[in-house]
C-alpha cells in the first residue's frame, strides 16, 4: 500500500534462523513487492540500528497474550531489547485471531523446542557440529509487552495499555 502511495521503503530483513524463514519467505514476498529488500544475518541487526540505518522494526507473531507479551519466531525478544535500547518503535503485526484474550501473559505460552538437526545439519552437506556437542533449538521466544510499541492488525493500530484496547479496538467491548 505504501510503495503504491509513492513511499520508497528499504527493509532489512532478518535471514531468521534455523529454518531461513526471512531469508526464503518474506525476503521474497517483499521483494515481489517492488521494496528494496536485503536479507541480512540475525546477529547483525544491532550493528544496523547503531548506525541509525532503522527507522521502525516489524515483526509477525504466532500467538499474543492478553498483556501484549507475544511468541513468535526465536530471535525476536532479542530484537525488541534491541530497538528499545536505540530508541526505536518496534510494531508487531498481528492477526486478530492470534490475539488469546485467555492467555494471562507470556509465562503462559508453551515454547516448542525443535529438533537439533535444524541447527547442525539441515543446511550442510555433513554435520556442523560434533555429536558430542548439545543443541538448544526452541522455536519461538516471548517478547515482553514493555518492549513494543502497537500491534498493527486488521482492525487497526493497537497501544498499550494492550489489555483493555485490545478488548476495545478488536474485540469491541
Amino acid at each position: 500500500m505504501g510503495t503504491e502511495q509513492g513511499n520508497v521503503y528499504k527493509v532489512y530483513c532478518d535471514e531468521t534462523r534455523p529454518l531461513l524463514q526471512g531469508a526464503r519467505l518474506t525476503a521474497f514476498e517483499l521483494a515481489s513487492a517492488g521494496i528494496d529488500t536485503t536479507v541480512i544475518c540475525d546477529n547483525m541487526a544491532g550493528s544496523l540500528m547503531a548506525e541509525g540505518k532503522i527507522q521502525a522494526v516489524f515483526v509477525g507473531c504466532d500467538r499474543v497474550a492478553s498483556n501484549g507479551d507475544t511468541a513468535n519466531k526465536i530471535g525476536t525478544m532479542p530484537l525488541a531489547i534491541l530497538a528499545k535500547h536505540f530508541d526505536i518503535p518496534f510494531y508487531v503485526c498481528a492477526p486478530g485471531s492470534t490475539i488469546d484474550m485467555l492467555c494471562s501473559s507470556g509465562k503462559d505460552i508453551q515454547i516448542e523446542q525443535r529438533s537439533g538437526d535444524e541447527i547442525t545439519k539441515k543446511w550442510y552437506e555433513k554435520p556442523m557440529v560434533s555429536d558430542l556437542v548439545k543443541t538448544y533449538n526452541p522455536a519461538f521466544d516471548v517478547t515482553q509487552n514493555e518492549l513494543i510499541t502497537a500491534f498493527v492488525t486488521e482492525f487497526g493500530v493497537v497501544k498499550p495499555p494492550f489489555k483493555e484496547n485490545f478488548k476495545l479496538i478488536i474485540f469491541g467491548n
